[in-house]
């Protein structure tokens, strides 16, 4: 199945934060609409607004420090590295998310996913996955932590909003993965580190390119294979939002 080839760009803000960007163009019916992956070091956002999706957090295993997340319904937490935090924003919340300790970086990446119609106006709500609570899916070729949705038959206690799997696979050399996609699932695949071969294309973070795969009638599988040592990807999946 030939994919669909979304640029990601490159944004910064002041001297700490900067990322690479996706925004999902309209047409594609994913459920997942933008992913920034991040690296930053300092206070950068002011509390801030959300409305109408889910603003989601997740702070990679290697990153220096976790992230003091507080929002405007009471939450206040810590995020470690290795833990997700998803705010459904539904008809609004203020958050403010910064790095937990001064002169470390945080490498996150924060994920935007639609909701669908009915519940764009839900009472907002906090849902704290912890870096332990994430099941884990161990191969001597990859290690598949399971965000959301499930993986091989093992699934994540995260129950949110919007049907999604989101996966962060880290890949020895060489190493090959399956990765099923039901019916009427659309599916992209975000280069973190190193470069991984799909479908005779191959993808690495530099080149700023994502692979979307959009919806089939029928039920398939990208195949994944690392291509240099320590190959990071984060997978994502699920129906359309006008399939509820």
């Amino acid at each position: 199945m030939a994919p669909v080839i979304v640029s990601l760009r490159r944004m910064r803000h002041g001297d700490h934060f900067r990322a690479t960007s996706l925004r999902m163009p309209e047409g594609i019916q994913s459920p997942v609409i933008g992913v920034d992956h991040a690296w930053m070091s300092g206070p950068v956002f002011p509390p801030h607004h959300h409305a109408g999706l889910s603003a989601v957090s997740y702070v990679f295993l290697d990153s220096e420090t976790g992230i003091n997340n507080r929002d405007n319904i009471g939450t206040s937490n810590f995020i470690a590295p290795g833990g997700l935090h998803w705010t459904a924003a539904g008809r609004g919340i203020v958050h403010e998310e910064v790095p937990a300790e001064d002169n470390k970086t945080v490498h996150s990446l924060q994920i935007f996913v639609g909701l669908p119609g009915s519940k764009q106006d839900m009472s907002p709500e906090a849902l704290p996955l912890a870096t332990t609570a994430v099941p884990v899916v161990c191969t001597d070729e990859y290690q598949a932590r399971i965000l959301a949705g499930g993986f091989q038959g093992i699934y994540s206690p995260l129950s949110p909003p919007t049907k999604v799997t989101i996966l962060d696979i880290s890949l020895e050399k060489n190493a090959v993965l399956n990765l099923p996609l039901p019916p009427r699932h659309c599916a992209f695949i975000l280069p973190i580190y190193g470069a991984t071969r799909i479908g005779g294309l191959t993808f690495n973070h530099d080149d700023l390119n994502v692979p979307v795969y959009l919806a089939q009638d029928e039920p398939t599988t990208l195949v994944a294979e690392a291509t240099e040592e320590k190959t990071k990807i984060m997978f994502f999946s699920g129906p359309s939002l006008s399939s509820y």
